[in-house]
């Protein structure tokens, strides 16, 4: 079974440096898994909160993750810093698939990639809404199908 090749830096819209921390190593030496997903998280909403569509105190749509996975090709540890490339793969009505590629500062191929799945929802009710116009148009911004 042949793998997909990681996308190149070229690939992603906007990018968020991330240093690592002596607590993310584990004890086989480098960067456990689950601080991955930490870093997609931050990356994104970072992206979002700073565009101003994303007030995660009082926002009446916020986004819950339905889906998410990771794929790995090389390790990362402290003491790195990390470069989170960002960008929207499917934007649809009340949902959003973002990929996240993980690189080391300055290098060209990515030490992993993943992706998680945000459907938005009423911050009280819990039940899906479509996307506000705003966080559509910063998603737009960051899409794959840019022009």
């Amino acid at each position: 079974m042949s793998r997909e090749p990681f996308r190149a830096r070229a690939d992603y819209a906007a990018f968020r440096s991330i240093p690592t921390r002596w607590a993310d190593n584990d004890v086989y030496g480098h960067v456990n898994n689950v601080v991955y997903y930490s870093w997609f998280d931050t990356a994104v909403n970072a992206h979002l909160i700073e565009a101003g569509v994303l007030d995660i105190h009082g926002g009446a749509v916020i986004g819950l993750v339905v889906e998410t996975g990771c794929r790995y090709a090389a390790p990362l540890a402290f003491p790195q810093v990390i470069d989170a490339g960002i960008r929207a793969a499917r934007i649809g009505t009340s949902s959003v698939r973002y990929e996240v590629g993980l690189f080391a500062e300055g290098e060209a191929e990515a030490a992993a990639e993943g992706f998680f799945i945000h459907v938005y929802v009423d911050r009280e009710s819990r039940r899906p809404v479509p996307l506000p116009a705003d966080l559509r148009a910063v998603l737009a911004a960051i899409s794959v199908h840019r022009g």
